[in-house]
């Protein structure tokens, strides 16, 4: 029997060595269980569920807000997922609700060849970032700014030379690169380009008030998604005492814009000066004012966390985030008046849950920790994820990577996988090596000008120098059936922020299931790994990435 004990020793050793080769993480291989748990029918029913009208449109301060995070929560605990923070799966997010409107639905703007009168809604939208319930603006002389945009990695001034202190600036959308490739990042919009940049831009020179320019092209929206979006009671974090904000901030339709410039000192043709460089900001000879009322609301979100425990080095995150919030209720359209947002966003939460369920499946469990996070008000200007990135839960520096999801693709699959603002950081490696497991390749974004890398919640996560990856469907379809693709395709073209994105049978989720199963191998090979993704040498971003890492 002593004899015997050595052998039956080593044999156990061998069988354990054996088995534990077999239970180490493969890079290049698919976790098979992890996959299968990612389902086409648990997916839809959860679609399906937080996007019907029980939710009312999930628009944050609203009934619909605590339905949303209540319904999250309830998901979360029954896939056996831990609270994210401490012993709870909420994160309070305080803010400030602002219901401002126009005390006249006229706004006139008065010029030395004669007066424009636009109608609130149809020709104008506008709001305040003021927390008084009476904003008021008297003879606000108007400066044409450009883009607004004061960028000196790019050498470029819009208000070099010209004092804008209590006056109204107009500025247009987008930036330079979208009309000359030499310029900024040519088609590729940079944040400069962006609504929320030129309002804060605004602010800094001292500007009583800001008015943007909208052109459809330019803006990648069209004017119901500026209509229904800046009209209405209007959602910002809590400001601090010494924050810089404008009186009042507005848009125009580029018709208006037109009418202004007809009676102004300011020939029309200075728009396309604006593109160009050694623009001047000119004064335009109008005047306007602004009152408006508001009705001022204090009160508190939710961002829904939870999370997963790492194994070996449970103090490193990986962070997969989908914003819940969608527009509530609006304006009736064919006596539909709830936004009810199945793509936008209940897909992504959706696929948070399935990914929960992948790793919660997978045979080698994550060594890094998996944090689950659906995000509020980002419909509202990306302020959930906003408040998190400056109050987190997870240390920033052992925060590996964010992958956010916000919006997928209904029409069907593709062989294709869109990084939107590719060029930007490590984490666009994980997706090329990932997508060949999948025998999937990495396609152009389509409208790069779209500024999209800076219009979702990953964006927050960036600023802070974390690398964050929104991503999708690209390239041609797999769809062999034209009369079917197509039928899919003009079923779902239009409903961007409308009454009409909800779910329905015309949804095909062969492309939806693929980017999930995509998300979820990119996430768990970060997981397995000990080291930490950057921004990549010619990124805007590349100095606060090497900051954090630094820490």
């Amino acid at each position: 029997m002593y004899k015997t004990l050595p052998i039956l020793a080593a044999s156990l050793l061998a069988l354990a060595s054996c088995n534990q080769k077999t239970e180490q993480y493969d890079a290049s291989s698919l976790d098979s269980a992890a996959m299968s748990a990612i389902s086409e029918e648990s997916y839809r029913n959860y679609v399906a569920e937080l996007s019907s009208d029980d939710f009312l449109g999930r628009k944050p301060f609203t009934k619909g807000d605590t339905l949303a995070v209540q319904y999250i929560e309830k998901q979360f605990k029954a896939l056996g997922l831990a609270p994210g923070n401490g012993d709870s799966y909420f994160q309070e997010v305080p803010m400030v609700q602002i219901d401002a409107k126009p005390t006249n639905t006229t706004w006139t703007f008065s010029g030395p060849k004669g007066q424009v009168n636009a109608k609130y809604l149809d020709d104008f939208v506008i709001s305040t970032p003021q927390m008084n319930e009476k904003v008021q603006v008297a003879d606000s002389e108007l400066v044409f700014v450009g883009f607004g945009i004061v960028a000196p990695e790019f050498d470029w001034n819009d208000y070099a030379g010209v004092d804008v202190k209590g006056k109204t600036v107009v500025a247009m959308v987008s930036d330079p690169g979208r009309y000359d490739k030499n310029l900024f990042k040519a088609d590729t919009m940079t944040y400069y380009g962006r609504w929320n940049y030129k309002y804060e831009e605004a602010a800094r020179q001292g500007a009583a008030g800001v008015i943007l320019i909208h052109e459809t092209a330019a803006a990648s929206y069209g004017w119901n998604v500026v209509r229904s979006g800046w009209s209405g009671p209007q959602l910002s974090l809590v400001p601090s005492a010494d924050a810089q904000n404008v009186q009042f901030q507005g848009w125009v339709t580029t018709p208006v814009a037109n009418q202004l410039f007809a009676i102004s000192d300011v020939d029309a043709s200075i728009m396309e000066e604006a593109k160009k460089p050694g623009f001047k900001a000119r004064a335009m000879g109008v005047t306007t004012g602004v009152d408006l009322q508001s009705k001022i609301r204090k009160s508190a979100s939710n961002n829904v966390v939870a999370q997963l425990k790492g194994t070996k080095r449970p103090d490193e995150v990986v962070i997969y985030t989908a914003h819940w919030d969608h527009l509530g209720v609006g304006e009736a359209v064919d006596a539909d008046s709830i936004f009810n947002g199945a793509i936008d966003n209940a897909a992504g939460v959706s696929a948070l849950f399935e990914i929960a369920k992948a790793f919660q499946a997978a045979k080698v469990k994550p060594e890094r920790t998996i944090v689950f996070m659906a995000v509020t008000a980002e419909e509202e200007g990306l302020l959930g994820s906003q408040y998190y990135t400056e109050h987190p839960i997870f240390p920033i520096n052992k925060t590996v990577g964010n992958l956010n999801m916000d919006a997928f693709n209904a029409v069907g699959a593709t062989k294709g996988v869109s990084i939107v603002g590719r060029g930007q950081t490590e984490l666009e490696d994980y997706v090329e090596r990932s997508a060949a497991k999948f025998d999937r390749i990495i396609v152009d974004a389509g409208n790069p000008s779209s500024g999209g890398f800076y219009r979702s919640d990953h964006f927050n996560f960036v600023k802070m120098g974390v690398p964050g990856l929104f991503m999708g469907s690209g390239g041609d379809y797999l769809e062999t059936d034209s009369v079917a693709l197509n039928k899919r395709k003009e079923a779902l073209a239009g409903t961007y922020h409308t009454v009409a994105d909800e779910y329905n049978e015309n949804w095909d989720f062969s492309g939806i299931l693929a980017d999930i199963r995509l998300f979820f191998d990119i996430g768990y090979t970060l997981s397995m790994e000990k080291v930490f993704p950057n921004f990549k040498a010619k990124s805007e971003f590349k100095e606060l990435g090497d900051k954090r890492l630094s820490k």
